[in-house]
Order: structure tokens, then sequence, then C-alpha cells
């Protein structure tokens, strides 16, 4: 009886109906397919684009203006880098013309310096040679002058010393710097040259004059307050002359 009703139910007027097809390849889907959606992004990029024309962009002049841009920037970055060259080569021509006006002013100095140690050393040669008087011992120092130097510690020293007298024999000595300083609240005497010293910038070896420049360095912490110079005579023990400048 089961199977009956089953036949029944299958074969029979309440069995479920059947619809005929007809077969379609499965890429004919896939075309259709493909071509729909191509249809829809062609609709909704027709749109967009439209949209875009309503609210004032347009993608043609978008694109002119971008290239525009692109030109000028290349415009601007070649004019930069000239401006640049321009620039340093500028530069380098200032440092150059600084330089130069540097070293320039630097002989106009010394040059300066020189034309008035000469003029100071023919008016005293013409004193010298106008006056009547010898100095003590035959033997004159002009313009003795101590400065402190570039470095700590450091002192340059300038003199000329003269003959008076009988000027056909040459003057043969030594000159020696008395140095009164104070160093950590006590006075101190310094002789110079020292027994370590090199004894050739001290030496006087001349017929009428010598011009004598050199430097002596002391403690950074020592206070100079005056330098006498002496001059004295290959086998004298007293000085011929001395003189002494105070620098504080």
């Amino acid at each position: 009886m089961t199977m009956l009703r089953t036949l029944k139910r299958r074969y029979g007027i309440a069995a479920p109906r059947v619809a005929v097809h007809t077969h379609v390849p499965w890429y004919w889907r896939w075309l259709v397919g493909a071509l729909l959606s191509a249809v829809v992004l062609g609709v909704a990029w027709l749109t967009y684009d439209f949209g875009r024309s309503l609210a004032g962009y347009h993608s043609g002049e978008a694109a002119a203006e971008q290239t525009r841009l692109a030109s000028e920037v290349g415009r601007l970055q070649e004019e930069n880098a000239e401006l640049r060259d321009q620039l340093v080569a500028a530069e380098r021509e200032v440092q150059i013309g600084s330089s130069t006006q540097g070293n320039l002013a630097g002989q106009l100095k010394a040059l300066s310096d020189e034309n008035a140690l000469l003029k100071e050393d023919l008016a005293f040669f013409q004193t010298l040679m106008t006056s009547s008087n010898d100095a003590p011992g035959g033997v004159a120092i002009n313009r003795f002058r101590v400065r402190p130097d570039a470095l700590p510690g450091e002192y340059r020293y300038q003199l000329l010393v003269v003959q008076t007298r009988t000027r056909s024999k040459e003057f043969q000595g030594r000159l020696q710097l008395v140095v009164d300083l104070v160093r950590d609240g006590r006075p101190e005497v310094l002789l110079l040259p020292g027994a370590q010293d090199k004894q050739d910038p001290y030496l006087l070896v001349f017929k009428f004059y010598q011009r004598v420049e050199g430097t002596f360095t002391l403690p950074p912490d020592a206070t100079v307050s005056r330098v006498q110079v002496r001059v004295l005579e290959s086998g004298v023990d007293m000085p011929r002359s001395s003189q002494t400048v105070t620098l504080s």
C-alpha cells in the first residue's frame, strides 16, 4: 500500500509539474554577464562624469591644467638651479673680494706703521746729528717699548740702540732685560736672558745703530709692572746705557 501511494504521488494527478527549458551554454551566459557588467559600468561612469560636469569639473580642462602646471614646475626648477649657480658664483666673488680687501688693508697698515717708524728714525737721527751733547757711555737707547703680545703671558719689546761718540769702532755687546713683576701677590725680579734662554736675540753688533725686536714669555698669572733694558759692552760689567718703561 505504501508503495502504491508513493507511485500515485509521483506519477499521478498530484505529481509535481515538470518544466522544460532550452539549454544555454555556459560561455554564452558569461558573455551576456560581461556585457551587462560593461553596460552598468559605462552608465555609472557617464553618470559620475555628468555629475562632475554639473559641479564645474571638466576632465579635459583638468588634464590640460595639470600639464601646464607640470611644465611650470619644470621651468621654475631650472630657474632655481640657475639662480643657485649665480648665487654660488656671487658668494665666491665676494669672498675673493673680501680676502683681497683684507690683504690690502693689512699691507696698508704695515706700510703705515713702517712709514711712521721711518719718520721717527729720521727725526731721531736729525736730532742726534745736530746735538752736541753725547749720551753717557757713548750709547743711546731710543724708543724702548714693551707691550703684551698675542699669546697669554707673551710680551714684545722694541728699541733702537745708537752710538753717539766715535763711530769708527764697531760696538759689540748684549742686551739685558730686568722685568719687575707680581706673582701670587709677591713681587719678583726676572733677568733676561736667563741661563736656559738663547743668547743670540740679545747680542749687539753694530757701528752706527741697531734696531732690536723680540719677545719674552712669563707665566700667564704674572703681572708686569715695569721693564728696564740695559746695554752691556763685551768685557764690561757696568751698563753703557739703560732705560725703563712702566706697564702698570
